[in-house]
């Protein structure tokens, strides 16, 4: 959030809490690409049920995780728990879902779904990255590139006058 204007920076916020996601799971990507598919299809009320119901409510579980970053990213955006109390059962949060995000209006309902869509999409990029690099750096050294595919083409313009 900038202090000097008050204007919430969205894709900030969405990419700051996929960060989180990505840092504490290592197999999320599988979770990660099943939610979006059901909040696109079916709404955010469905994609807290989905996790909740299919993905798992401890503590390391994938869906527990998603779930906690979320509600953290709709605190941000201004979708507040009753007496600052975060909902930690099941059935907290789904009534947190319904009656705070899927009871405000049109433009509120969809202004949530795509910034939970941003934040799941950026967790699938994160994921799969994080999965690249651990195949071809188990030991997490960082190291460069070798692959002809991976190298820059410095002098691809073509230039007519050193061609004749």
């Amino acid at each position: 959030m900038s202090n000097e204007t008050g204007i919430l920076n969205l894709d900030y916020l969405a990419a700051l809490h996929a960060q989180k996601v990505v840092m504490q799971s290592d197999d999320i990507d599988n979770t990660v690409t099943k939610t979006i598919g059901v909040l696109q299809e079916h709404g955010v009320y469905a994609s807290f049920l989905y996790l909740l119901a299919k993905e798992g409510t401890k503590k390391g579980d994938n869906g527990m995780l998603l779930v906690n970053e979320m509600l953290a990213l709709l605190d941000c955006l201004g979708y507040n728990w009753e007496e600052n109390r975060k909902p930690a059962s099941v059935e907290g949060i789904l009534q947190f879902v319904n009656e705070q995000v899927s009871s405000a209006s049109l433009e509120r309902l969809l202004f949530a779904k795509e910034t939970l869509e941003q934040m799941l999409v950026y967790v699938r990029y994160g994921a799969k990255a994080k999965e690249k690099k651990t195949k071809h750096n188990p030991a997490g050294e960082e190291s460069v590139q070798e692959n002809s595919d991976d190298a820059l083409a410095i002098d691809t313009v073509h230039d007519p006058e050193k061609s004749s």
